[in-house]
């Protein structure tokens, strides 16, 4: 079966385009946003308060952006989200250009940014089996990583020299007309009608799809996982991150580490598409031990070549764990409760990053970088090995366990 088998489907193209465009709105984001906040406080700890906001309202919004997606047409949630998303990170951008971006106004237009996320990531991650025949679960979901990795690695290379070339005002800009063109992509998704999944009461298909979540030790024993590794490595990257760039190899020198992980990941996505072990579950969960080394690399040894090994390691190695996800979950959980169970999924796993990002500048301050790098990068892999405890995870077989060819 061929890896380029699902874009004979319609759909399916579209959603690559929208979401490959989509992720290279969201690759250029943080980045402008980072040094716009820099550039205009020199704040590390100003700096997790903007990211931390918008972190904090994607939490909060995330189980009633799975209620709709299981209950409204996925592709028009996903048009309207890009569409509010566009506007305000132009709005962001205005900010900038115009000399008015103080820190409550890049607070209060993350917050937005972040509920809007919300909407929009569980209908993403659910709709793909609507686009395809289940036959096709498998290389679509190893496809869509590959193209939406293209378009993270555009996004932080554009990121980097846009930053440094025209100013984090104008690379925001460049974002929000991304978000725009994403939205024009999924106006072409059609899906059957036969898949919108309606329902009246939002509590009880909240509880049913936390029944499913719950249900499976796998599932949430993953997700527990993540909570610790999102907020010790995201969390602590995209804060810190910046502020080593600014101290050392310079603002390009971090749009290209950025870039150069998600090249690891655009390589892990084509060894993902051709090795499927039986037990891809476990062998992924095994692999996100590699998330540590960024942030060790950055406490110990705080030079590019380092970082950008480290980055291609760990952007490879957590491409295996996530189309192993991604395909567990859609062949084990009832599609129309997919939504939900990826609402909690999200939940669970982002629910701290806010707290580290905002918790990073005061650790840096009171405990010093690389004591806090340090600490990041054992909890990464302490919460891993308590991962692999679980025999589920071990022994969780996938239905199409069959390679594919290119």
């Amino acid at each position: 079966m061929s890896l380029l088998e699902p874009l004979r489907h319609r759909s399916f193209r579209a959603l690559a385009a929208g979401r490959t465009l989509g992720t290279f709105g969201n690759s250029v984001a943080p980045v402008a946003l980072a040094f716009a906040v820099l550039d205009r406080t020199g704040s590390a700890v100003d700096l997790g308060l903007v990211v931390g906001a918008r972190s904090l309202a994607n939490v909060l919004l995330l189980l009633f952006g799975g209620v709709l997606a299981d209950r409204l047409p996925r592709a028009v949630i996903l048009q309207g989200t890009e569409i509010a998303a566009g506007l305000s990170q132009a709005l962001i951008a205005v900010s900038v250009l115009c000399g008015f971006s103080s820190l409550p106004v890049l607070v209060s237009l993350s917050v937005v940014n972040g509920a809007v996320s919300a909407m929009s990531l569980p209908a993403a991650a659910a709709i793909t089996p609507q686009t395809v025949p289940r036959e096709l679960l498998a290389p679509s979901n190893a496809l869509l990583r590959l193209l939406v990795n293209g378009g993270r690695i555009a996004g932080a290379g554009v990121a980097g020299v846009a930053v440094a070339a025209a100013g984090s005002g104008w690379a925001l800009a460049v974002n929000a007309l991304l978000f725009f063109a994403a939205a024009l992509a999924y106006h072409a998704v059609r899906l059957p009608r036969a898949e919108r999944v309606s329902g009246a009461r939002p509590i009880a298909e909240l509880v049913a799809g936390w029944h499913e979540f719950r249900s499976r030790t796998w599932v949430w024993v993953v997700v527990a996982q993540f909570a610790f590794v999102n907020a010790a490595g995201l969390g602590t990257l995209v804060v810190i991150g910046p502020v080593v760039a600014d101290e050392t190899f310079g603002r390009s020198g971090w749009g290209l580490a950025l870039a150069t992980q998600t090249a690891g990941a655009l390589a892990g996505g084509i060894v993902a598409a051709h090795w499927r072990p039986r037990r891809a579950l476990f062998a992924g969960v095994l692999l996100v031990t590699m998330e540590a080394l960024p942030v060790l690399t950055l406490g110990w040894w705080p030079s590019l070549v380092p970082l950008l090994i480290a980055m291609l390691a760990a952007g490879l190695a957590m491409e295996q764990f996530s189309v192993a996800w991604d395909v567990s979950l859609q062949e084990h959980i009832p599609p129309d409760r997919l939504a939900r169970v990826y609402s909690y999924d999200m939940l669970g796993s982002l629910a701290a990053m806010p707290l580290g990002q905002i918790a990073a500048g005061p650790f840096v301050q009171h405990f010093g970088r690389e004591t806090v790098l340090v600490a990041c990068g054992v909890l990464i892999l302490v919460s891993t090995g308590l991962a692999l405890c679980s025999r589920e995870i071990r022994q969780l077989t996938n239905r199409q366990d069959v390679p594919t060819g290119s």
